[in-house]
């Protein structure tokens, strides 16, 4: 199984928290991947807090991990954000490009925030936080 990590679980796996790192060298780096836009708000993230603290895990996720564009998954996207704008439950942007990037990819979503990509119909998602 292949699966693409959400911003939230990589933040935890460079705090050392929830088990991810042990959960992610379970599945195997192999099997993990990055979507373009995680990397992207991290990147955000880093050069908010300071990107020399920040730049060995950017570093580290480049080296690692497949870092997965978007480009493919845009129609996916746009199908997602009209259907569910349609619905009245609309999601952030970046957060549907993600998961059209996972869903893509034929790819589990791995996130701590289910409750919120579940709504997503056909997106596979699972929690590895302990």
């Amino acid at each position: 199984m292949k699966y693409l990590l959400d911003t939230n679980v990589l933040v935890a796996m460079f705090r050392g928290q929830h088990g991810i790192r042990e959960a992610i060298l379970k599945a195997g780096i192999s099997n993990c991947a990055v979507s373009e836009i995680t990397l992207a708000e991290l990147l955000t993230g880093a050069y908010k807090g300071g990107i020399e603290r920040h730049a060995h895990e950017i570093q580290f996720l480049k080296d690692n991990f497949e870092i997965l564009p978007v480009g493919s998954a845009l129609e996916t996207f746009a199908r997602l954000c009209a259907s569910m704008e349609k619905q009245g439950t609309p999601l952030d942007g970046f957060d549907l490009l993600i998961a059209s990037t996972a869903m893509n990819g034929k790819l589990t979503l791995i996130t701590h925030n289910t409750k919120h990509f579940s709504r997503i119909p056909g997106l596979k998602v699972r929690d590895w936080e302990k």
